[in-house]
């Protein structure tokens, strides 16, 4: 399956599946996963990035103990809505998901949620830099998959 437009998303899961999202920084991946109604997507797992095979393998377990049926990866559009090397960097971790896997992957633009979330837990949850170190790439990808999941909804 290729990558899919987001809109087209719904069309291409399963009935009922969840739908994993997922924030990619240089040194870990932060995923959340969503219910199976897509309405509300919770932070799930931070994997710490070795090789892209281990990287997989890591994010399949996830994905199948879920039982996901998707994927929507944060595309890190610069703010002035063009797409440069990290964008590149994203689509093709995308391509080499579909390598291995048939599934559907579609692409949300992440602009401010790194920024959005440390805010979030900086004022609102008043969680330690040491802590948030931690929970950032995870919330990340819960407000990327929020995110699409709001741009889903009739």
């Amino acid at each position: 399956m290729p990558v899919v437009d987001l809109l087209d998303l719904p069309q291409a899961l399963p009935l009922r599946a969840c739908v994993v999202g997922l924030d990619l920084g240089e040194k870990t991946i932060g995923v959340a996963v969503s219910d199976t109604g897509r309405v509300v997507a919770s932070p799930l797992a931070l994997i710490r990035k070795t090789k892209f095979t281990e990287d997989a393998a890591a994010l399949f377990k996830l994905m199948d103990a879920r039982q996901a049926g998707g994927v929507v990866i944060g595309l890190p559009v610069n703010m002035d809505g063009t797409e440069g090397p990290r964008c590149q960097s994203v689509r093709a971790f995308g391509r080499h998901l579909l390598r291995l896997r048939d599934l559907p992957i579609a692409f949300w633009d992440e602009r401010m949620s790194s920024m959005a979330v440390n805010r979030m837990l900086i004022s609102e949850a008043d969680v330690t830099r040491a802590r948030r170190g931690e929970l950032v790439d995870k919330a990340a990808a819960a407000w990327i998959l929020q995110g699409a999941l709001d741009r889903l909804r009739p």
